[in-house]
């Protein structure tokens, strides 16, 4: 019998030594998939910055995905002030409406529609802010609550209204769409820096890491911001 409670002891040792190796063994980040960075020709996207600057950074996201209302709302304005005001980087955004978000599709028209009259971003900020407003889980008919922010940010009420009802703009969002599903995007939001495609809401350092490293194979080096990082 002792050797029994002996025996059971050695087992319950070596689970406990295994069991602290794994909690405080290092974590490892996931890992890039390098991909081709040039663009299709039907994938247009939305550009904020310089499209000549010496990194490209691009979003496939979705306007009701959480993690992308994450990102818009808290570490997207470091990255416009900080990467690409700077000229460090620019930015482009991707439409990637998921099917569950039966409301995503007419989020990303109400943003397109905005485009037309020169406030694309106005409204994707709007969009993402007040992204618990409109959601499926809160209206079948998001309509009035866009309608409401283009009234906000200026626009010809008239026009984008038109160019809403016709989903004048479906094909291009389809093409951003399918763009993403080209890169093998599955999961909103996911980042192409350079050569490298990562999926979650990254955060500001680790962009900044990837903007460097990208900047610095393509053999420019990358200029400090003004007023230090």
């Amino acid at each position: 019998m002792n050797k029994f409670y002996g025996a059971l002891a050695a087992v319950a040792l070596v689970g406990a030594a295994v069991i602290a190796y794994v909690a405080n063994r290092p974590r490892q980040e996931a890992q890039a998939t390098i991909v081709d960075p040039n663009l299709s020709r039907e994938a247009q996207g939305y550009l904020r910055g310089d499209s000549t600057a010496p990194v490209q950074i691009l979003e496939w996201a979705d306007y009701e995905c959480p993690a992308c209302a994450q990102f818009a709302t808290i570490t997207e304005p470091d990255v416009r002030k900080r990467l690409i005001e700077t000229g460090l980087a620019s930015y482009r955004f991707f439409d990637f409406p998921l099917e569950q978000h039966r409301n995503s599709m007419d989020a990303s028209m109400a943003a397109a529609c905005a485009g037309d009259q020169g406030k694309y971003w106005e409204m994707h900020d709007q969009l993402f802010a007040g992204q618990d407003r409109w959601n499926t889980l809160t209206t079948s008919n998001p309509k009035g609550i866009f309608e409401g922010y283009a009234k906000q940010i200026g626009l010809d009420m008239a026009t984008w209204e038109t160019c809403y009802d016709t989903d004048k703009h479906a094909r291009r969002i389809q093409a951003n769409r399918a763009e993403g599903e080209r890169r093998q995007v599955r999961s909103t939001p996911t980042f192409v820096i350079g050569k490298r495609l990562l999926a979650g809401a990254l955060p500001y350092d680790k962009i900044k890491a990837l903007v460097d490293s990208a900047a610095a194979e393509a053999g420019q080096a990358a200029p400090a911001p003004a007023g230090g990082n």
